[in-house]
């Protein structure tokens, strides 16, 4: 019977102590499409770190990178105290814009959250480029598509973009 009760008394201790170990980070950025990656791992659009949804990360210093193609990127270094919410806010600094013809490419991904890169670029969000409204504009050429999904097997393909055409990357 003592052998029974040892187990979800370690399980109820250890949770604490985890809890400890760990605070939670909020990002603010404009604009809030950039991507949000910490230590290099890619958590997801910054629109998505409001009031109800925070991440979870190990205590200690961080480095975080925010990435939108349109804007300079911004590094910057966040320590998490363990217990607490540390906020980071940065507004990004716009980049020249391209000039044209451009092609379109459209993604499609059953995670809307999945990162989408270009050429090894990171270039926003599935939901940002999956409908017939929406897209990215490159200029003509050839490019290697690649959808991150959160959990599951990323999609790469090499794609051949034309002015004025739409191709879609599944």
């Amino acid at each position: 019977m003592k052998k029974v009760l040892a187990l979800p008394l370690l399980l109820a201790l250890s949770l604490p102590l985890a809890a400890q170990q760990t605070g939670t980070l909020k990002v603010k950025a404009d604009p809030g499409r950039a991507g949000v990656f910490v230590d290099g791992k890619y958590l997801g659009p910054a629109s998505n770190f409001g009031m109800a949804r925070t991440y979870t990360v190990a205590a200690g210093e961080h480095e975080v990178k925010l990435v939108d193609p349109r804007y300079q990127e911004v590094v910057t270094k966040v320590t998490i105290e363990a217990g607490k919410r540390s906020v980071v806010t940065e507004k990004l600094t716009e980049l020249p814009l391209p000039k044209p013809p451009f092609g379109t490419i459209r993604t499609h991904s059953a995670d809307k959250y999945a990162a989408v890169y270009i050429n090894g670029k990171y270039y926003g969000h599935n939901d940002e480029f999956d409908n017939f409204a929406q897209g990215l504009l490159l200029p003509p050429g050839e490019y290697e598509v690649r959808i991150e999904p959160a959990n599951g097997t990323p999609v790469v393909k090499k794609v051949t973009v034309v002015a004025d055409k739409t191709v879609v990357v599944e």
